[in-house]
């Protein structure tokens, strides 16, 4: 909407006085006045055009540690037929960290969460494989056998939105 704004507004400027300009652009927000009187001249319209096109939102699944205590969170998801399993992410305190980058392609995202002695700070009933250190398994068979071991996962309904944030609360 910003950029549609911008864009209209120095289609608007095209060939008039940088004063008269300023008066036009006093509707929009300030961050499209500002683009305006940077964008102004008429040779800078592609320029405004290109820069100022709207792109799609990035998807994304976050999760945000609220508790006092550091979190080594893993994920799972469905990956065209078998479940895959991901890990770690550190999670401090307070801190939030990004663990699906790109467009979420399923409904539900699993989670494994637990504390610096391995305790679980999220509790679910869907077991899945985990690594002792950085790992990707795909299937969720047989852990043991493949040199993993099983973890539950708390099942997550991202409602099949492009973001999602979970949040991991404190113990109480």
């Amino acid at each position: 909407m910003i950029a549609d704004q911008a864009v209209a507004c120095v289609l608007r400027l095209a060939g008039r006085p940088r004063r008269q300009a300023a008066l036009i652009c006093l509707r929009p927000t300030l961050l499209v006045r500002l683009l305006c009187a940077i964008l102004f001249p008429a040779s800078g319209l592609l320029a405004a055009v290109v820069v100022l096109s709207p792109r799609p939102a990035a998807a994304q699944f976050v999760v945000c540690n609220q508790s006092l205590d550091v979190v080594n969170v893993a994920i799972g998801r469905d990956a065209g037929g078998t479940f895959e399993t991901e890990g770690w992410w550190i999670v401090g305190a307070n801190r939030c960290a990004t663990v699906i980058r790109e467009e979420l392609t399923t409904r539900y995202v699993y989670v494994h969460a637990g504390d610096v002695f391995g305790r679980p700070v999220l509790y679910g009933s869907t077991e899945m494989c985990v690594g002792e250190k950085s790992f990707t398994v795909s299937g969720i068979d047989s852990c043991l056998a493949r040199g993993y071991r099983p973890a539950r996962f708390l099942e997550v309904d991202t409602q099949a939105v492009a973001r999602w944030t979970l949040f991991i609360a404190p113990r109480p």
